[in-house]
């Protein structure tokens, strides 16, 4: 609405330079320059001095452009000062809006960079109802992040301060997918002393650095890169089995996913093996492995293989199913 009335004013004023141009023109008998320069220095009200001596009717041709200049002008830099000060206002009213909102979080993913991955991520996340926050210091990124509707910080993911507003002391763990594998090492190592529990899911532009960030303290690393290149030449090699893949671990028209569940404790399946917990038959899954305490990866188990406290159990069935069986598990 101020930006209408800003393009009214300025129609105005144009006006306004019509009328005292064509006004000295015929009035004064003014060549058509001297008419428009000497509208341009009323309007303007520099104080330079008359092209000619004025007729009575020049001088109120000269009255109106001034009193309509003037207030036209006071007018729309009223309206220019508006806009600036509302937008910053609306700016630094809406950045304390999110950061209220992100204290209130708990049990989110923190993203810190919004890049190609990034984005992906967050899709993800956002897909399966997971609360995030992104972190990210680029002004066009910042834009794009809100126009996906996440929260979002303009700050540099290596400081403390961004970590701590992103609510790390509440987070279930923490994303680095800058592009910059140094800056990666930054990130980590500064989450780490904030909270050394946390998960970190590191992304590694070049392999050769992977062993630096989880020295740093990343739990797993990732090379998008290589994964690419092995997802290819799988491709070529064994087509079917990516397929099948591809329906197990992402959302297809068949409605299939592949989940994890972890028995917490006072789970009902807790000390029964896979025919007592009646998982297949109750939910319709098919068990593909289960993660022991230990990080022992149990792949394909028996029938008679016993559940214990803290297993994870991996499932592929269809997404009901699944949200049902994570309910009692």
């Amino acid at each position: 609405m101020d930006f209408k009335k800003l393009h009214l004013s300025f129609a105005i004023l144009f006006g306004i330079l019509a009328v005292g141009t064509i006004g000295y023109y015929f009035v004064e008998n003014m060549s058509f320059f001297d008419a428009f320069y000497m509208t341009i220095i009323t309007i303007s009200t520099v104080g330079f001095s008359e092209i000619k001596p004025l007729s009575p009717y020049g001088r109120f041709i000269t009255i109106i452009v001034i009193s309509a200049s003037i207030s036209i002008g006071a007018y729309s830099t009223g309206v220019i000062v508006r806009v600036f000060i509302e937008g910053e206002l609306k700016k630094s009213f809406g950045r304390r809006r999110v950061e209220k909102l992100i204290s209130k979080l708990k049990d989110h993913f923190i993203i810190c960079g919004f890049g190609r991955i990034g984005r992906i991520i967050c899709e993800e996340l956002y897909a399966d109802n997971i609360d995030l926050v992104v972190i990210e210091q680029e002004s066009a990124e910042v834009e794009r992040v809100e126009n996906e509707g996440f929260f979002c910080l303009q700050m540099d993911a290596t400081s403390g301060e961004a970590l701590i507003k992103a609510g790390i002391m509440n987070a279930r763990g923490l994303v680095t997918s800058v592009n910059s594998d140094a800056n990666n090492v930054f990130i980590i190592l500064t989450a780490k002393e904030l909270r050394p529990d946390i998960f970190i899911l590191s992304r590694a532009s070049d392999m050769k650095h992977e062993g630096q960030l989880k020295r740093a303290g990343a739990n797993r690393v990732v090379s998008p890169y290589l994964i690419g290149g092995r997802r290819m030449a799988q491709i070529l090699k064994r087509p079917t089995v990516v397929d099948f893949i591809d329906v197990a671990t992402i959302d297809s028209q068949l409605g299939l996913m592949m989940e994890e569940a972890k028995l917490g404790p006072g789970s009902p399946f807790i000390g029964k093996n896979l025919i007592e917990s009646n998982l297949r038959k109750d939910f319709g899954v098919i068990i593909v492995a289960i993660k022991k305490l230990s990080g022992d990866m149990i792949f394909n188990p028996i029938p008679s293989e016993k559940l214990e406290g803290g297993d994870v159990i991996v499932v592929l069935g269809k997404r009901d199913d699944l949200r049902r069986m994570n309910e009692i598990i």
